[in-house]
């Protein structure tokens, strides 16, 4: 170990799953040497695994979570399929996919029969809620939460009356938030967000707080352009754009300028009517990472005014429809986003949970299910109506005869090494739409090809466990935006106090920091790009985020007095290969005629097979997960009663 290495804690014993942390598991396990591969043998067999939320390390898509599935995808499951062990269980619904759409899909099930159905919801990974993820750390004898994945619900009053009335059946009062999300908190202390040039992009290190993009495009941000590493070029450059000024659109008609817009790149667009050069493109480039996990040469214009992203003022596109086809484009926020429990939509995912399996979790109410303890020992117990089993990746859908005349489906799963076979009066398949396309061959060839269309979206959601948050106070900053960096992005937790749980509001008292990457690959098209993430997030050991964590916030934050050493203590990387649902993108995708998009034709029904998942609605938002289930729920019931 380097000196270095030690400066920045690398020696400091954090919680982690150090067995597996160096591990490149995604050359599958065969190539692990014969110690290794008995571990994970074992990490296989838990069924009652240590508190999943509170495990650290590598966490998301975890070690032991998709090396089956691969192994499905290259045909290397024939003779483990052909000795699946019948286990005799039947239920009324098997659910594939334990995250919100497949809980919500159960949910619907269970209620629409009267709270009498028996359901089987299988997942591969050894937690449940997908990319729901709660992260707990112990830090000083504080209990802090964070969230590993999906974050918040976005725009309730927009949800649909049947998302809408999920809520209300879980418990959930949105109103609740408007007091327990604190949202002044950081500026009532004078904190404001920060941009961190870095040596290597811009020759120097250099943090400048009121610069990041919370400022933008506000006269505030452009007096601290003084401040920034940058040539006059660059900073006259982005002043030009936060001036913005007139409509360089004007001699089009409304629809025309739509149209210019979505098949323009946002970075196309900044240099023909900015003439921002290189650099200061450069300080723009990821300004798109956390919603697109892109950048902005990828990104329609379209999609970044509406957002309010700078450099649109003056410019007139009259009322919608946008024909945006990636996140649908408006220009105003009709509520704010402080919809966010502190695990995020964790909590969700746990209240499904608590309805499905009462015995689970305790508690009653959307207060309590912050701080309740789940019993993962209770998931999937003989006799209960509704079972959760975790570590089980489903292998094989089937009809047992015509998918048309058959009254049942048989699914088969492996778990602890060994494949099983349960059956079924109907199924949801609620996993994303890429495995749903090798799980079911009875499936017409055009659907799994639609199925296969759409890439998940690749990123990285980290949580940074620290001692305190003095430094950010003394930096006068609460969060910061690092352009040339690993993690792009990185804020302190959200200010939610809610039930039992306090938000920590001294800065001598442990908070939770976020932090954002997302593998991109510039010049290639969004999909190929997602593709290429996919295999660079599988092929990173847990030591090389750590690495890059400790080095970054060193850098970033030393001037406030922070030692990586000294005051991390603990880290989870919520590492998500196959992330967000793929979202329709005007630059790269065509506008399919009504019906025929590939998420419309691939969540066809076959029999008493449906599909959900956001992927089926081309939406990376919770109401568009539980949407689909709802909808696949009502295929499944009017399959079954025919």
């Amino acid at each position: 170990m380097t000196d270095r290495d030690r400066a920045l804690g690398m020696n400091r014993n954090i919680p982690r799953r150090d067995f597996l942390n160096g591990v490149a598991l995604a050359v599958g396990a065969g190539l692990l040497p014969p110690r290794a591969r008995g571990v994970l043998d074992v990490l296989h067999g838990m069924d009652a695994a240590p508190y999943p939320p509170a495990l650290t390390g590598l966490r998301g898509s975890h070690p032991g979570s998709f090396e089956t599935f691969h192994r499905l995808t290259s045909g290397g499951l024939t003779s483990l399929l052909e000795s699946a062990r019948d286990t005799g269980e039947h239920y009324d619904l098997v659910v594939v996919g334990g995250g919100i759409s497949g809980l919500a899909a159960a949910h619907f099930f269970q209620s629409r029969s009267g709270g009498a159905a028996r359901i089987l919801v299988l997942d591969n990974h050894d937690d449940f809620g997908g990319h729901a993820r709660r992260n707990e750390f112990r830090v000083g004898g504080r209990m802090l939460i964070g969230y590993g994945g999906s974050q918040s619900i976005d725009g309730p009053a927009r949800y649909s009356p049947s998302a809408r009335q999920l809520l209300v059946d879980l418990g959930v009062d949105t109103s609740m938030f408007y007091k327990a999300f604190d949202r002044s908190f950081y500026s009532s202390r004078g904190l404001q967000s920060a941009l961190f040039f870095d040596r290597e992009t811009f020759g120097e290190d250099r943090l400048v707080p009121g610069l990041g993009r919370q400022e933008w495009p506000d006269l505030a941000a452009v007096a601290a352009l003084e401040h920034a590493p940058l040539s006059e070029a660059a900073r006259d450059g982005l002043r030009r754009l936060f001036a913005g000024g007139g409509d360089p659109l004007s001699s089009l008609s409304i629809e025309d300028r739509k149209s210019k817009l979505a098949h323009t790149s946002y970075r196309d667009y900044l240099v023909e009517r900015f003439q921002l050069p290189p650099e200061a493109l450069q300080v723009l480039q990821p300004m798109t990472h956390d919603l697109y996990a892109v950048g902005i040469e990828a990104v329609p214009a379209l999609d970044c005014w509406g957002l309010g992203f700078p450099g649109f003022q003056g410019v007139d596109l009259g009322p919608g429809p946008y024909p945006g086809i990636g996140l649908t484009a408006v220009p105003h926020e009709e509520e704010p986003y402080i919809f966010h429990f502190p695990d995020g939509n964790g909590s969700i995912a746990r209240l499904l949970v608590r309805q499905l399996v009462p015995a689970a979790i305790p508690g009653h109410s959307m207060e309590d299910i912050v701080t309740a303890r789940a019993d993962y020992g209770r998931l999937d117990l003989p006799g209960t109506p509704c079972r959760i089993r975790l570590n089980s990746t489903a292998v094989r859908v089937r009809h047992l005869g015509d998918a048309e005349t058959a009254s049942e489906v048989e699914i088969t799963y492996v778990h602890a090494g060994k494949a099983h076979t349960v059956r079924a009066d109907g199924c949801v398949l609620a996993c994303w739409n890429g495995v749903t396309a090798y799980l079911c061959s009875e499936l017409p060839a055009p659907q799994r090809e639609a199925l296969r269309y759409g890439v998940k979206v690749p990123l990285v959601y980290t949580n940074v466990a620290l001692r305190n948050w003095q430094a950010f106070d003394r930096l006068r900053i609460r969060s910061f935006y690092a352009p040339g960096s690993y993690f792009s992005n990185g804020s302190l937790d959200f200010p939610v106090s809610l039930g039992a749980y306090q938000f920590p509001t001294s800065p001598a008292q442990p908070i939770v920091l976020h932090l954002l990457r997302t593998p991109c690959h510039p010049g290639l098209p969004a999909r190929e790009q997602h593709r290429h993430g996919h295999v660079e997030l599988l092929s990173t050991p847990f030591e090389t985020f750590e690495r890059h964590i400790r080095d970054q916030l060193g850098r970033i934050l030393g001037g406030g007095g922070f030692d990586p050493g000294r005051d991390i203590a603990g880290i989870t990387v919520n590492r998500w290969p196959h992330g967000y649902a793929y979202e329709y993108n005007s630059l790269w995708d065509p506008l399919w005629p009504e019906g025929e998009a590939p998420c419309e034709v691939g969540r066809r029904p076959l029999g008493r097979i449906a599909i959900a998942n956001s992927d089926a609605g081309a939406y990376a938002y919770v109401n568009s997960a539980i949407d689909q289930a709802d909808r696949a729920v009502s295929e499944v019931m009017a399959a079954v009663s025919r």
